[in-house]
């Protein structure tokens, strides 16, 4: 399953702890709208579609089987979408500006629930439904707009650290490392092994899309920088965040970090990992059951994300179930999520995809600890995790990022000059 990404908590208070609040929580789109306010009616039975991010697993598409089998009269058509956040988003705003009926229950990366609901592209709904009170506090808060469920969350995530495990043992590595400098230090002693010969130290997501957002602000967060102050504006050129992104700078710089790497989404990533091209992987949870099928399976360790001075902060990820306001079917669409995002189906992503589920209690089952070890700390990730922006001008934000993060990377500006433009850009936003 492709990558599962990202934020939450509620409004204003939320935004600022995520360090990225470009928009008032209760202001209007630009066209005017500013959510609904009050619920559909959710009427209608029959067929009905599923648009989601295509799925490297076979998972997706056996739990549809699955609902059909049982709903011969009100089957689901899957659709596959590009892997590509940025185009995903971008194919579900083209469907919901048309209003069209093509797209009925939509996977949303949790950042975009916000815009989504405050442009009325989908539906408010019954909160008293769905078993709310059994998922982590952080996943249902980034399904909420105005304080009103907009959508259900089946995915939880957070980012993870994978390496591998017999060649830090074999280079005496004991442990593995809480911070950017212990990981250089044990990528220098691999190297020297034979069997590491053209191996790379460490790679994440930086191709300018979505990942290079949550890369960025991983970085930031974890050498003690914010996005935005305490009081939600832009806060971005300060010396914190430069040591962040120096890191990664410097990175591809030294070679810590591959040049290729700049292409790199999860995908990517993770086959280089799993080939056996490196020996660190930023990643989120569901590298783990496919790099098992691998050439490096039994050869995989999970830590948290290294930072500057001690563990890093992951960006907050997952995705959430809405229902499309222009969609037909809905007494079928709301069954359909019910059932897609329930605890038994969810446990199910997890065994067959280990893909983070928003249940608290599949997190402490030990029978999912001991077949997926890292459980527990992944579940102290997510809790802790940063969220990003929840606002509507969602796109502006992540794009203004993206543009002047790849630019730093790329060395067509210095660390301090993004940081610098970044801020003007975001200060933009924050007055519109």
């Amino acid at each position: 399953m492709n990558a599962r990404n990202t934020r939450v908590l509620q409004c204003s208070a939320v935004l600022v702890a995520a360090g990225l609040l470009l928009t008032a929580c209760g202001s209007s789109d630009s066209s005017g709208s500013s959510g609904q306010s009050k619920s559909p009616s959710f009427s209608g039975r029959g067929p009905i579609s599923f648009a989601t991010a295509k799925d490297s697993s076979p998972v997706t598409q056996n739990l549809v089987d699955a609902w059909n089998k049982e709903h011969p009269k009100e089957k689901v058509t899957y659709i596959p979408l590009p892997a590509d956040t940025n185009q995903q988003r971008q194919q579900m705003i083209q469907n919901a500006e048309t209003k069209s009926d093509a797209y009925t229950v939509l996977s949303l990366d949790v950042v975009w629930t916000s815009e989504f609901a405050a442009h009325q592209w989908i539906d408010q709904l019954p909160a008293s439904q769905f078993p709310l009170g059994k998922m982590l506090k952080p996943t249902v808060e980034t399904a909420k707009y105005r304080g009103k469920l907009y959508a259900v969350p089946y995915a939880a995530d957070g980012g993870v650290l994978y390496y591998r495990t017999d060649l830090l043992k074999k280079a005496g590595v004991t442990q593995p490392p809480t911070t950017w400098a212990q990981m250089k230090d044990a990528c220098a002693k691999v190297e020297k092994l034979p069997e590491a010969k053209g191996m790379s130290c460490y790679a994440g997501q930086f191709q300018k899309y979505e990942g290079l957002t949550v890369n960025f602000a991983e970085a930031v967060n974890s050498a003690g920088g914010v996005i935005t102050d305490a009081a939600g504006k832009p806060d971005v050129d300060t010396p914190a965040a430069k040591k962040g992104l120096d890191f990664l700078v410097d990175s591809f710089k030294d070679g810590t970090i591959p040049k290729e790497a700049i292409t790199y989404q999860e995908e990517e990533g993770r086959q280089a990992f799993q080939s056996g091209k490196l020996i660190f992987l930023r990643n989120w949870p569901y590298v783990y059951s496919l790099a098992e099928k691998s050439k490096v399976a039994g050869k995989i360790g999970v830590a948290p994300l290294p930072g500057l001075d001690g563990p890093g902060s992951s960006s907050l990820g997952g995705h959430n179930l809405a229902l499309s306001s222009f969609a037909k079917n809905k007494a079928t669409a709301l069954d359909f999520m019910k059932y897609f995002s329930s605890q038994q189906s969810t446990a199910t992503y997890l065994k067959d995809a280990s893909v983070a589920p928003p249940y608290e209690a599949l997190y402490d089952d030990p029978a999912m600890v001991k077949q997926y070890p890292y459980l527990p700390a992944l579940k102290k990730s997510i809790l802790s995790a940063v969220p990003r922006p929840r606002v509507v001008q969602y796109g502006d934000a992540t794009s203004a990022i993206q543009q002047q993060a790849y630019a730093a990377l790329n060395g067509d500006k210095s660390s301090a000059q993004a940081l610098k433009d970044l801020q003007s850009d975001l200060q933009k936003l924050t007055t519109q």
